[in-house]
């Protein structure tokens, strides 16, 4: 009798002598209101790394979920090595061999790492209890082995977005699956986290591993990429090898025209100082944080995770309040306990983790749009002008090419990166004089990422005072005025736009 373990073997040596391990063929989706989908195509080969490219809404995350057991087509056919199968749950899909990392994270936050990795599949006792030693064991084993340095003991709670993000790929690579699907993977992780990913992703594709790698990151397409496929609106445009194509073929096939500077600074007039900070500390968190933000200035604010960006960013806003130091504004000292005392002063926020603290996802698009607007200039008698302000957003919806069957759509029905332009709306409805944009741009494709410079510039221009925080360096240096890097909590230098470059930066970000 043939045991099991050689019956594996032989499927997956029939597996690798496949040209494809993964092959869709005519699969169409619809949504009320929207064709996600228009027979499209899509190949995958065992033990490469395929790009999957397009602008937010071309239906790259909707074919992976079909192909990962969420969404079921309307038409079409999927065949998994080389047998056509109907994958009718994550589970089935999971069970074949299909595991995906989603965009948005998915961990129960009220549970240890340990037990978010290995749910459903938790080692027992001989009384057929959940054998916690043996889980955590297993758990540092894994990580052992992709070098990620997270105790398993922690409650997921505690994680920031980067270390939950390599938790979720550890999660994926504990089930050995054969297909490997990574939506936008590195949209919370610095370039250092993104190289420990990189040498992940080398180390499983060596196995055998076909890996779909969904981002809107050129420089990682010719880094990690073998190939590409290319989605505009719904439909399939093509593939080609990475090192066939240049950066400029992929975005003409992306966004079907031009795209000249990514990075459109244009020249402000840097006015008064607007906001001054002094000494801003949080125990624990951030200590003797000191600068100065004028009008008309985009001030960029870099550092590696952990290094205390978003927390100073939340404390500026009220919500997580600074216990030590001063906020000028305007030259006049100011008390900021919550974000309804900023707001007052004229500060917005954009936070970074968009599912979590910026989208209400039950409510609609218009309903995200006007709820931090709804003040006295759209207050009359204790009545909000609907009409005026369903006015200005879709003003705003247009200004920001968001793609929506309509302002009735609930946001949850939106790709991500229209929601992170839902929520830039939000904001700049509110008519703000200090802007803060943490990571502005994470999960956005390539044009529309180029329209949000141009609108942070314009901005500028207007004499709204911008901090930017971002992961991406080249970011940080294409748009700030001036750059403050930060390192495990305290800042250790500011640079002059003239003066910026990656190597000065990461040299401050890791004293």
């Amino acid at each position: 009798m043939v045991s099991t373990n050689t019956l594996e073997a032989v499927q997956r040596y029939k597996q690798k002598s496949l040209p494809y391990i993964l092959e869709i063929e005519g699969i169409r989706k619809e949504f009320p209101g929207v064709v996600a989908l228009d027979n499209v195509q899509f190949r995958l080969r065992p033990g490469s790394v395929h790009a999957l490219m397009g602008e937010n809404g071309a239906g790259k995350s909707t074919l992976m979920k079909i192909i990962a057991g969420i969404y079921k087509p309307d038409r079409g056919t999927i065949r998994f090595q080389g047998e056509e199968v109907t994958l009718t749950s994550p589970l089935d899909a999971l069970e074949r061999g299909i595991a995906m990392i989603h965009q948005e994270l998915a961990l129960m936050d009220w549970m240890t790492v340990a037990e978010n990795i290995w749910i459903r599949r938790e080692p027992t006792n001989a009384l057929g209890l959940i054998d916690h030693r043996k889980m955590t064991a297993m758990t540092q084993a894994l990580f052992d082995q992709l070098s990620i340095r997270i105790d398993p003991t922690a409650e997921v709670s505690s994680l920031t977005v980067a270390q939950r993000q390599m938790v979720e790929i550890a999660k994926a690579v504990s089930h050995e699956s054969d297909v490997l699907i990574m939506d936008e993977p590195t949209s919370a992780i610095t370039e250092t986290e993104v190289e420990h990913l990189f040498a992940i992703i080398r180390d499983l594709k060596a196995r055998g591993v076909a890996i779909v790698y969904i981002t809107h990151k050129m420089n990682e397409l010719f880094e990690i990429a073998d190939e590409f496929s290319v989605f505009r609106d719904g439909k399939y445009v093509g593939t080609h090898a990475s090192a066939d194509v240049t950066r400029d073929d992929i975005i003409r096939m992306m966004v079907g025209r031009e795209i000249t500077d990514m990075f459109p600074k244009e020249e402000a007039e840097i006015g008064d100082v607007i906001l001054s900070v002094e000494n801003l500390s949080l125990p624990g968190t951030f200590h003797g944080i000191t600068f100065d933000l004028r009008k008309g200035e985009i001030l960029g604010l870099a550092g590696l995770v952990g290094s205390g960006r978003s927390n100073v960013a939340e404390a500026l806003f009220g919500v997580t309040p600074a216990t030590e130091g001063t906020i000028r504004i305007a030259g006049r000292d100011v008390s900021i306990g919550s974000p309804k005392d900023a707001m007052r002063e004229g500060m917005a926020l954009l936070t970074e983790d968009r599912k979590d603290t910026g989208c209400f996802l039950p409510l609609t698009v218009l309903e995200n749009m006007q709820i931090a607007a709804l003040q006295d200039g759209h207050v009359k008698m204790g009545c909000v002008d609907e009409r005026g302000l369903t006015v200005l957003c879709k003003e705003m919806q247009d200004a920001l090419r968001i793609k929506t069957p309509n302002l009735d759509e609930r946001i949850e029905n939106l790709s991500g990166g229209n929601q992170q332009k839902v929520l830039i709306a939000r904001w700049l409805l509110t008519k703000p004089r200090i802007l803060i944009l943490d990571e502005p741009t994470r999960g956005i494709d390539v044009g529309a990422k180029a329209e949000i410079h141009r609108l942070i510039s314009r901005l500028a221009q207007q004499g709204v005072a911008v901090i930017m925080i971002s992961s991406e360096l080249p970011e940080v240096l294409g748009m700030s005025d001036r750059i403050m890097v930060m390192h495990e909590g305290h800042m250790t230098g500011i640079l002059d736009r003239s003066e910026a470059n990656q190597v000065k930066i990461m040299e401050l970000a890791a004293r």
